[in-house]
């Protein structure tokens, strides 16, 4: 499958799962019930139609199709059903049951050069393609099943995706039996849509090429041939393959365009020709019947532009026209195509079968509007007018552009490119919806004049337009404008990812040459604050670019013109399934918990005397599920008090990040009790709102800024603002003006602060901290041990886990070392380090006693004689000195005990040795 059809079969697969699903679960819960609502049964016809090649030729076509109806014998309307470029007729077989289920005669059918038809691709050409679906309807006039409106003249209406949407739209122009039609992501002039102009009074013989989708069609097309998804068999005494080597299905004149377009780079007059007649703009004052028009928001094959073309027409023809801006397209998307095909019904009940059915507003598109509460997906809003204003819309802003007159180049070669989207993958427009799509433009390939930040919010519908001057050293400038959206933090978006090509031509003229551009067209809300960057850039992935090399000076001329329409409609948010769903699952299993925890004891009472301990912990334990003989915590004991930083320490699988969860009231320990101020923790124990804690890491909204992740995280609290000490916890941070910045380019380090002072918000009594150091560099590091002694020095407690045991020497006043689970030992810092006891005494350099020149005999002749005294229980000759564990004699006597020897001494300290002591205390391995 390919474009429309592709795009269509995707949803399908996804409505027959849901509804498979649906019924599994009424026939287990219904019974007969569920058997005596099922819908009519769908007969299905399936047949060859001989069809001459051309009017009067005596070759002929074979085209397959498939005629669908059901319940009961009467004669009803007809609907064509026509598939997308690179499908076929299989593709449409539940939105034709689905029709014909709804009361219609369907009939599905693959072009020529699809599926099992035979004959080549012509692009919906009117002698071929479009000749087809006249004899289709020649074929339902004849059909018992069909409602005439005349002998010969069946009530029939029209629809498609993409390459089935033009042939709708074609077909309305050249049979005029055709009632009512409804074209979907569609062109309405498909030499401008392959090779678009932005630059307005141009044409699209002027126009860019747009060479990765061309080059998909293409692909498509050839691959049919040689044993690609579906391919087709070839026609009696045709060979497959034939024509040129790479063409495939394709008519020879179509793929000699194209390879000559490939090669230029560019459009010629016989290419534009030989497209325009394939488009429905050839016969657009043909067109007067009830139209329609679904146009992709999330398509740079078919923009906006070419919907809008298609009802205008259609509406100067004195035809009702209805323009749905749908929220998806060759791009993709996230909106399914359900609401799209029960509008397409209404439209035909409406006008086909003439029940008065609502056909929905004049106007409507899909609004986004966020993320929702999942993080998931975008919310996605329908609003509607009365009228469709087209793409001036029914109001313009004014927004003025500064940045003076600008140079850059065009590459040689045109690369690298920059990049506005990658035709086919919905994902980044889907994204930029949201504010994470991808675009990305090369320093000195482009210019950017940007808007002052916005007092109120901007609501882009439509196209906006602006005045540029261009001036080049060659005869023209190929330039692609886009429109940007500029946050506050710098951070910029291109809505639906879209862009207009334009090609300047007389741009080597004294002065150079003006021109009015129509950017893309799109729904997009830019909110107060942010601003408008209007782009220029030399080259574009997706279009061909001069391979030579150009200088170009642009400037705008003029402020940039923004449509608006203030009679839109927005309707509240439609609520997803899972809303409701969930929290019914939800419910029953909390039933369920609250059942299976009946038997554990109620919450014990406050301990009044340990009302001013931060933290005891009395027999903890926790083992988990599979591991019967493997404590991850037994038997736990230990005490913390005020003004304490206390280290907690333990080799990997030591039980320390389980302790911490336990005590943060997150899991629930099997034995034992946690308690916090006198009040044992249980989950959501209030207590807990006087701690603070960072425990394996911290979950921010990415698309936020820092700041705004702190302040939404402290309003989730629902404690006043005035609390949350919002100045101190920030300057703790230390990220200045990271801080406006989306969280999504912050460093792990800078994760790591932001983390560190959400965890402070507030000034909890308790700070507990696991690994705060990870990913900080050397200054920050030292920063982070001096915030924690302060803080605990004014009257706060504070517990952190850690593996750089340099660091939790130099900041831990008191240790708790565990290993598997169990406590080792529990104490002041100095007592389990042994510091102030063992000293090392370093000597000067130069001295004959430094190390590289002294004699070791020597030295340790010293080291002897210094044992030997009372009150020094060892020493020892080390690198650069003697290391000496006293026990009893004080330090001052023993530096004039070293002077007296003639020791020429450095410097004397305490030789802090936790390393030793931990390894020494968890048996020599970590």
């Amino acid at each position: 499958m390919g474009f429309g059809g592709a795009w269509r079969g995707w949803w399908t697969r996804r409505r027959a799962v849901l509804a498979g699903g649906l019924a599994a679960a009424l026939l287990v819960g219904g019974g007969a019930v569920a058997l005596a609502g099922q819908p009519p049964q769908v007969h299905r016809e399936d047949r060859f139609l001989d069809v001459p090649d051309v009017a009067g030729s005596a070759d002929t076509v074979r085209i397959d199709t498939s005629f669908f109806t059901a319940g009961g014998s009467g004669r009803r309307p007809a609907v064509l059903l026509a598939h997308g470029f690179g499908g076929s007729k299989e593709d449409l077989r539940p939105r034709a049951e689905e029709l014909a289920r709804d009361g219609y005669a369907v009939l599905t059918w693959s072009a020529r050069g699809f599926g099992r038809s035979t004959g080549q691709i012509g692009l919906n050409q009117p002698e071929r393609e479009v000749a087809d679906v006249s004899r289709l309807v020649d074929w339902l006039a004849q059909r018992p099943e069909v409602q005439l409106d005349a002998p010969g003249d069946p009530k029939v209406g029209a629809t498609g995706a993409s390459y089935g949407g033009a042939v709708s739209l074609l077909a309305a122009g050249y049979d005029g039996r055709i009632d009512a039609i409804a074209p979907q992501i569609t062109w309405f002039d498909l030499a401008d849509a392959l090779f678009p102009q932005g630059a307005q009074g141009s044409s699209a013989a002027d126009g860019v090429f747009k060479k990765l989708w061309a080059g998909i069609f293409f692909t498509t097309g050839s691959s049919a041939a040689f044993g690609g998804s579906g391919s087709a068999a070839p026609a009696p005494g045709e060979a497959s393959g034939q024509g040129p080597v790479g063409c495939g299905r394709f008519r020879a004149e179509l793929c000699e365009m194209y390879n000559r377009v490939a090669a230029a780079g560019r459009p010629d007059a016989d290419a534009v020709q030989l497209l325009e007649r394939s488009s429905p703009a050839a016969v657009a004052d043909r067109i007067k019947v009830p139209t329609l028009v679904v146009q992709g928001q999330q398509d740079s094959l078919f923009p906006l532009d070419q919907g809008d073309r298609i009802a205008r027409a259609v509406a100067a023809n004195g035809a009702p026209v209805a323009v749905d801006w749908f929220g998806a397209g060759h791009d993709g998307g996230q909106e399914t195509s359900t609401r799209a095909d029960a509008r397409i019904t209404a439209w035909f009940d409406h006008y086909l079968k003439g029940d008065g059915a609502d056909t929905g507003p004049a106007f409507r598109v899909t609004r986004t509007g966020g993320v929702d509460s999942t993080g998931f997906q975008a919310v996605l809003r329908g609003a509607d007018a009365d009228a469709y204003p087209g793409l001036g819309g029914t109001a313009q802003r004014s927004v003025e552009l500064a940045g003076g007159e600008q140079r850059f180049a065009n590459p040689p070669g045109g690369a690298p490119p920059n990049i506005s989207t990658l035709p086919g993958i919905g994902a980044l427009s889907q994204l930029s919806a949201v504010g994470a799509g991808l675009s990305l433009d090369f320093p000195g390939q482009y210019a950017s004049f940007d808007s002052p930040p916005l007092d109120t919010a901007l609501d882009l519908t439509g196209a906006p337009t602006a005045s540029v001057r261009v001036t080049a050293d060659a005869p023209e400038a190929v330039l692609f404008a886009k429109l940007y959206d500029v946050a506050p933090d710098g951070e910029q978006t291109l809505p639906q990812q879209l862009v207009a090509p334009l090609r300047v031509t007389g741009a080597d003229a004294p002065g150079g040459r003006t021109v009015r551009i129509t950017l893309p067209a799109v729904e997009h809300r830019f909110p107060a604050g942010h601003r408008l960057r209007l782009v220029l850039a030399a080259t574009d992935l997706a279009y061909a670019s001069p391979a030579q090399a150009a200088a170009y000076t642009v400037s705008t001329d003029g402020p940039l013109t923004v449509p608006t329409v203030a009679e839109l409609r927005t309707e509240a948010a439609p609520v997803p399934d899972r809303t409701w769903v969930l929290p019914l699952v939800a419910a029953a299993l909390a039933a369920l918990l609250v059942f299976a925890r009946r038997r554990r004891d109620a919450t014990p009472a406050p301990d009044p005397e340990l009302a001013g301990v931060p933290l005891q912990i009395t027999g903890l334990a926790k083992r988990y599920r599979g591991s019967a003989d493997r404590y991850a915590v037994r038997d736990l004991s230990f005490r913390v008090e005020t003004g304490q930083v206390l280290g907690l320490l333990g080799p990997n699988g030591a039980g320390k990040t389980t302790t911490l969860r336990m005590l943060m009231g997150l899991i629930r320990p099997d034995a034992g009790e946690v308690r916090v101020f006198g009040h044992a923790i249980r989950p959501g124990a209030p207590v807990l709102s006087r701690v603070g804690a960072f425990v394996e890491g911290a979950g921010f909204l990415p698309h936020l800024t820092g700041r705004a992740n702190l302040e939404s995280y402290w309003a989730a609290t629902g404690r006043p603002a005035a609390d949350a000490h919002f100045a101190e916890a920030l300057e703790i941070a230390g990220l200045g003006e990271a801080l406006e910045r989306a969280v999504r380019t912050y460093s792990q380090g800078m994760r790591q602060r932001l983390a560190i002072a959400q965890a402070m918000l507030g000034l909890p009594d308790l700070l507990i901290l696991d690994e705060p150091t990870n990913g900080l560099d050397p200054p920050q590091i030292r920063e982070m041990r001096e915030v924690m002694v302060r803080y605990a020095a004014a009257g706060r407690t504070v517990i952190v886990s850690s593996h750089l045991l340099a660091e939790v020497e130099q900041s831990c006043t008191h240790l708790v070392v565990m290993e598997r689970g169990r406590l080792v030992v529990a104490g002041p810092t100095a007592e389990i380090t042994g510091a102030g006891r063992q000293l090392l005494v370093s000597v000067e350099e130069g001295s004959g006693f430094e190390g590289g020149s002294l004699d070791a005999v020597l030295l340790d002749a010293v080291a002897g004689k210094l044992a030997e005294l009372d009150g020094v229980a060892s020493a020892t000759a080390v690198d650069g000195g003697l290391l000496v564990t006293l026990d009893g004699l004080p330090a001052s006597r023993l530096t004039a005990e070293l002077v007296r020897l003639g020791v020429p001494v450095a410097g004397i300290g305490p030789q802090r040795r936790l390393e030793d002591a931990f390894l020494a205390l968890i048996g020599g391995t970590a």
